[in-house]
């Protein structure tokens, strides 16, 4: 069905932004609403919850390699239960790719093109988004490697600009209140840190097999600083206020001013989403068109990639009325929803396996 290959730095490229491109945005003040000055610290602990997927990913794909979790479901819970949770994971990936375009339609509407139709925004991302997953994982690869510096550059920028006005003593009380406010604040991050789980659908066309674990867990570390210096960057510049901001990191980049010259480098942000959602919205389409593909037994992924287009599209619309409702969506529902299907589930799962492994074995010997 896929027959090209990628490396382990590219599905690093890959799985980056997936999860940093909607995280540095609107997360920092949901966790400042938890964790108030110590929300730096939450991200450590959500950063748990992605060592722990990466893991469960990778036994699994060492289980059963060239298959993803669609195929291995069937043989580890049975053809009907199989297809029922298959069916499952599919639903909440293609939910949720329309979520995310959802999210990135209502931020660059709302915070620049505020005269263009919302579904001008999203179709035609999701046009783009359809050229490169017809592509297959290769061009999907090649794409995430060219746009990653693109997007990392602009945010090491803002942040050396930012440098001369930042309040270094916002940090203080550190662990005020214990640290149960940081684990509080870490649950909505843990969310985002969950979606590591759609390595299981890259890992069987690694070209470099034995670097996939290492591969992981080192993006899982990168995705974990970036959002601890993106934090502090946010702490360090609007203090308490954090929590009251919907973009915080939007309202950071305007305080950017250069000898009168350098201004408004929020567009640098907006750039920054775009690419990121980009890469984002590419990976979920792809998992979810593969997946597709591969629970109704097709030969080829490509016939199906149109359609679940249009159901990505419907779903940004129909889930949610306005954007009030995503952020709500963001903040109390998603990340549960993300731990229990990308987290708890695939373990289950994996003990599941390791017992009925163990017990064929056990009949054999015997």
């Amino acid at each position: 069905m896929e027959k090209g290959k990628i490396s382990s730095l590219q599905m690093a490229f890959m799985m980056y932004p997936t999860i940093v491109a909607t995280a540095i945005l609107g997360v920092p003040s949901i966790t400042a609403k938890y964790a108030k000055s110590d929300l730096w610290l939450s991200p450590i602990f959500a950063a748990l919850i992605g060592f722990l997927t990466v893991y469960i990913a990778y036994k699994l794909h060492k289980l059963y390699p060239k298959q993803t979790v669609i195929q291995f479901t069937e043989k580890i819970i049975g053809r009907i239960p199989g297809k029922i949770l298959g069916f499952l994971l599919l639903f909440f990936y293609i939910e949720n790719t329309g979520l995310i375009l959802r999210s990135y339609a209502e931020f660059v509407v709302g915070s620049f093109l505020v005269r263009t139709p919302i579904s001008v925004i999203m179709l035609s991302m999701v046009l783009l988004c359809a050229f490169i997953v017809r592509g297959g994982i290769e061009v999907l690869g090649r794409a995430a490697e060219l746009f990653v510096p693109v997007f990392i550059f602009p945010i090491c920028i803002l942040i050396i600009l930012l440098i001369p006005d930042l309040d270094f003593k916002n940090i203080f009380p550190v662990l005020g209140d214990g640290i149960m406010p940081p684990i509080k604040g870490a649950i909505v991050p843990g969310g985002w840190f969950s979606e590591f789980f759609l390595i299981i659908f890259l890992l069987p066309f690694l070209a470099d097999m034995k670097k996939g674990m290492k591969s992981g867990m080192m993006t899982v570390f990168a995705v974990m600083i970036t959002l601890i210096v993106v934090n502090l960057l946010v702490l360090f510049l609007l203090g308490s206020t954090t929590a009251s901001k919907n973009y915080p990191l939007m309202n950071v980049s305007r305080y950017i001013s250069s000898a009168d010259f350098f201004e408004h480098v929020e567009s640098a942000v907006m750039a920054v989403w775009i690419v990121g959602a980009f890469v984002k919205i590419s990976v979920f389409y792809y998992a979810s068109v593969l997946g597709t593909a591969q629970w109704l037994n097709l030969s080829d992924y490509r016939p199906v990639v149109w359609p679940i287009g249009i159901l990505i599209v419907i779903f940004s619309f129909w889930s949610l009325p306005s954007n009030i409702d995503v952020s709500r969506n963001d903040t109390n529902a998603f990340p549960l929803q993300g731990i229990l299907m990308q987290t708890i589930i695939p373990l289950l799962l994996l003990v599941i396996a390791i017992v009925r492994k163990r017990n064929h074995k056990g009949t054999e010997t015997s």
